[in-house]
């Protein structure tokens, strides 16, 4: 039996040896349809992480809002344990006070600056965000309206609410002074949108401005997650924490979908393209391997070869000839989605490593069932005509 299965490889070989323009051809055939079959899966299944990635630069995809008047740190700690880690980029909360800036009202909004970084990375700032207090960021249309540079100094007033005016007292008040602090202009915030009306500062000065403890009005976060995932989680949240409701950013989350469906059923059409004109090729060359070998096949059935062992002879070399292409297309295919990656996604590409073996197995299959026409065309030789030269 030993004996016989190195008889039959060396038949394979020895047959694939003798034509090797043709065989080279069929090889680099299904090493560019394994490369592409590789390069087109690794980015289909990598690409929701590479999209996320660029959708996050668009800004939060999620917005927490108050179930009533405010919300706690409490609350938003707890909204946030119920994301994985892995999948929350960041988080903001805000809150959001009218102070005075020479007499005239300006928006206030007091954040965690780092997690403003990560919830909107497409802010641009002349300057220095915000990093310790008495440090302020200040819109663009704030800057110019008051005439302000970065390092410039300015002072923020705030008159807070007294007792009898929360409760509508229409009588005789106390008189309370306008609480004030003065800031250092660390950046000038430049995005095209409203936030170039308002001004930021640390949440520690904004309760020293007002008096009061930090109660959040929104916030903020970035989740890097699939469309269904990311409803889950606002799902899980709304019910989890009553005083909070999630909410998704529908021109974020909807363009991402919509963007990453579409690129997705691209991929798999051309990848069931290139296979197709895989099959093509290599039965185009088996075609015309049998043709070549029409004698010998006759020659071989007169002296008693069954059509078994035909078609396992033939059957072998276009096996052999999808397992060496799968092989060096998938290490061709790595590189392929890793040129594409860093090109459009400027990241670099997760290695798979079970992508080799179903890339050599899928090859094998495609070159198996582009076998098939040629085989059959070599059983059918008959051995009376081809020995008489028809």
């Amino acid at each position: 039996m030993a004996k016989k299965r190195q008889m039959y490889f060396r038949m394979i070989t020895a047959s694939l040896l003798r034509r090797r323009s043709r065989m080279v051809i069929a090889l680099l055939a299904i090493s560019i349809g394994a490369m592409i079959l590789s390069g087109l899966v690794t980015i289909y299944i990598d690409v929701p992480r590479q999209m996320g990635a660029q959708f996050r630069s668009y800004g939060a995809n999620m917005i927490l809002t108050a179930a009533g008047d405010s919300i706690s740190q409490e609350d938003v700690d707890a909204a946030a344990d119920l994301i994985g880690p892995s999948d929350l980029v960041g988080l903001a909360p805000y809150r959001y006070e009218t102070v005075r800036v020479n007499d005239r009202p300006v928006m206030a909004a007091a954040t965690d600056m780092e997690g403003a970084r990560k919830t909107s990375p497409f802010w641009r700032v002349d300057g220095d965000w915000p990093a310790a207090s008495g440090e302020i960021m200040i819109g663009k249309n704030v800057a110019r309206t008051y005439n302000l540079k970065v390092g410039k100094r300015m002072t923020c007033t705030f008159a807070p609410e007294t007792e009898e005016a929360a409760a509508g007292g229409t009588g005789e008040e106390e008189v309370v002074m306008d609480n004030y602090k003065d800031f250092t202009v660390t950046g000038i915030l430049d995005t095209g949108g409203n936030e170039e009306d308002y001004v930021y500062m640390l949440l520690p000065d904004m309760e020293e401005l007002t008096g009061e403890p930090t109660l959040y009005d929104i916030c903020e976060l970035s989740v890097s997650a699939a469309s269904g995932n990311l409803s889950a989680y606002a799902d899980r949240i709304t019910e989890s924490v009553p005083a909070i409701h999630a909410r998704l950013v529908k021109r974020v989350t909807e363009s991402e979908t919509t963007v990453l469906t579409k690129l997705q059923a691209l991929v798999l059409l051309v990848t069931v393209v290139v296979l197709a004109l895989t099959m093509i090729c290599v039965a185009t060359t088996m075609t015309a391997v049998v043709a070549e070998r029409r004698r010998e096949i006759g020659l071989r059935k007169a002296l008693g070869a069954s059509n078994a062992s035909i078609v396992a002879e033939f059957m072998g070399e276009g096996l052999v000839l999808g397992a060496a292409g799968g092989l060096l297309g998938a290490l061709l295919g790595f590189m392929f989605a890793q040129a594409v990656s860093m090109n459009v996604f400027n990241s670099s590409i997760t290695l798979m490593p079970w992508l080799l073996p179903v890339t050599m197995a899928a090859s094998v299959l495609v070159t198996g069932l582009a076998c098939l026409i040629p085989i059959r065309s070599a059983t059918d030789v008959d051995p009376a005509l081809v020995l008489k030269g028809e």
